[in-house]
């Protein structure tokens, strides 16, 4: 069994066996039940997704609904198989098959038939209350925008769309000549071949400006 996805791959191998004719599910019942499938697949996914990034990069939220999650999948296995059980019924042994009064047989046939379809009543309601858990977390999923920070875990560097800006070709930059060649003379003033000093000059202004482009190109042309 995944850790990381909990019994979220056998659960939906048995979802899909209900819906097979074999277990004659009632039209409203089938139909929770592939919403159910539709559902715990995308969830399957997600639980993947969460499985392949580590733990303590994960935004807390997202901890806490893979681990609900994982734990609702337990729950809900437990479930299904008790479904699979009730709605089989024991095996016939031979020695009944063998009984010759036909009047008992079609007694154990109609008490069987009542037994089988108020299991299914049973399931019907037990199937409600789990589309109701399963939509629950689908809602918490979309509210903590689980896909989204998985994408982009808590503990990845988020880089500044106007980093981009900063290493820009020199030719690309505008009305940058008079200050670079200031700045440059500023910088070299007084070196020589043989001798050169070191020196601070600083680059102020308003956010935006270009001061650090401008730095760039400097240190560019002094190489």
């Amino acid at each position: 069994m995944d850790l990381a996805t909990g019994a979220m791959g056998s659960l939906l191998l048995k979802l899909g066996d209900l819906l097979t004719d074999e277990y004659k599910l009632q039209a409203g019942v089938k139909e929770d039940v592939q919403y159910l499938k539709r559902e715990l697949t995308s969830m399957y996914a997600a639980l993947r997704k969460v499985g392949d990034v580590p733990r303590d990069e994960l935004d807390v939220q997202v901890k806490l609904w893979a681990d609900d999650v994982r734990d609702l999948s337990y729950r809900m296995e437990d479930a299904v198989d008790k479904f699979l059980v009730r709605v089989e019924g024991p095996k016939a042994s031979s020695a009944a098959a063998d009984k010759p009064r036909k009047l008992k047989r079609l007694m154990e046939k109609m008490a069987d038939l009542f037994t089988k379809g108020r299991t299914r009543h049973q399931i019907a309601d037990e199937v409600k209350g789990i589309k109701a858990r399963v939509q629950e977390a689908a809602d918490r999923r979309d509210r903590y925008k689980v896909d989204d920070v998985v994408a982009s875990p808590a503990g990845s560097a988020t880089v500044d769309p106007r980093l981009m800006s900063l290493y820009k070709d020199r030719k690309e930059l505008v009305g940058i000549d008079e200050p670079l060649s200031n700045l440059t003379e500023m910088l070299t003033e007084g070196d020589t071949d043989e001798s050169r000093q070191l020196k601070i000059v600083s680059i102020v202004g308003f956010g935006g400006l270009g001061k650090t482009s401008l730095a760039k190109a400097v240190y560019d042309k002094l190489q």
